[in-house]
């Protein structure tokens, strides 16, 4: 089944929660600080989740009375904050089993579209200097490496690689 792109609720906090535990490379927000996202008086953000729809046959399995037929499987999400006429990538997760499929781009593209219509400059953010995949990634899609912070991480200590789209680029 094709997973869905959607505006993220505080009720998806459960599920992106533990999806990032499960992701090593995720950054590690508590429930509070994922529930100050959805909060309008702050900083604007953009939290999208992935979600595939359950279907009749997992919902037999499962037998779990808080999920109802309407609910779906959060697959993936990122949360994305506006500053300053850009956006920063603050965080973007996609289940393990689930990745290699195009659903880290979806989540991109809407992303990036979301941030266009915004007469944004740009879209940033920074990366561990080892997650080869990511950053493998984020190249594909047309982010270009502008600097680095050093010693940006810890558990273990690592540099920060910083990468920048320009949203007049595509």
């Amino acid at each position: 089944m094709d997973s869905l792109i959607r505006l993220a609720t505080p009720a998806d906090i459960p599920a992106m929660t533990d999806l990032e535990r499960v992701c090593a490379t995720a950054a590690h927000w508590t429930p509070e600080q994922y529930l100050d996202a959805f909060d309008c008086r702050g900083v604007k953000r953009l939290v999208l989740v992935a979600e595939t729809p359950l279907s009749s046959a997992s919902l037999a399995v499962i037998r779990d009375e808080t999920i109802r037929p309407d609910m779906g499987c959060v697959q993936g999400f990122l949360v994305v904050r506006h500053v300053a006429g850009e956006w920063e990538l603050e965080n973007i997760v996609v289940a393990p089993a689930a990745r290699c499929r195009g659903l880290g781009q979806r989540l991109l593209d809407a992303l990036l579209a979301a941030a266009r219509e915004t007469n944004s400059s740009s879209v940033f953010l920074e990366v561990r200097e080892s997650n080869a995949a990511a950053r493998g990634f984020y190249e594909k899609v047309g982010f270009v490496q502008t600097g680095r912070r050093k010693s940006y991480y810890t558990d273990p200590a690592e540099d920060a690689v910083l990468y920048r789209y320009g949203l007049g680029m595509k």
